[in-house]
């Protein structure tokens, strides 16, 4: 009775690290920069937006995996790109987008098994949620799995001319 319960202690120990590691990043399963960027931080001590201005910064060419949480603004006529450096076995979801004020437009050729590509120009007035995600824990049918997501969402504001 004691050895197994011993032996059932380390294989439930064993099982708590193998999950917990799951989430880790491996040399090669990480995103450009080689981090899990965290939801950033809103500061607290700028002022607010009034209602012409929107709170927003320029929007950059591209928008990668560490631009995640982030709200930019986009010039009518203005393009952004997204570029979400992934992998074989933790691959990005296409980019999705929920709002209206951008029109998808030519973004390339993705060469990279799990990267995903996007390119939207700026049409009209609105917000725009892009989002995509990915697994947590690479997909190997040999290895234990975790139902873990690495969410990406940006917001793109296309303010009044």
């Amino acid at each position: 009775m004691r050895r197994t319960t011993h032996t059932r202690t380390i294989a439930l120990t064993a099982l708590a690290l193998l999950l917990a590691g799951c989430g880790g990043q491996g040399a090669g399963d990480t995103g450009a920069g080689g981090t899990v960027s965290p939801s950033p931080s809103r500061d607290t001590a700028s002022p607010s937006p009034s209602p012409s201005r929107p709170d927003c910064a320029a929007a950059k060419a591209e928008l990668g995996a560490a631009d995640a949480g982030h709200t930019y603004c986009l010039a009518p006529g203005e393009t952004i790109r997204v570029s979400l450096d992934g992998t074989k076995i933790r691959p990005w979801k296409p980019v999705e987008t929920d709002g209206k004020g951008l029109e998808a437009t030519n973004s390339g050729i993705v060469l990279q098994p799990g990267d995903a590509s996007a390119a939207y120009r700026a049409v009209s007035p609105g917000t725009v949620r892009l989002t995509s995600s990915r697994p947590l824990c690479p997909s190997d049918p040999a290895r234990i799995s975790c139902k873990g997501l690495q969410a990406w969402t940006v917001t793109v504001v296309v303010p009044k001319a």
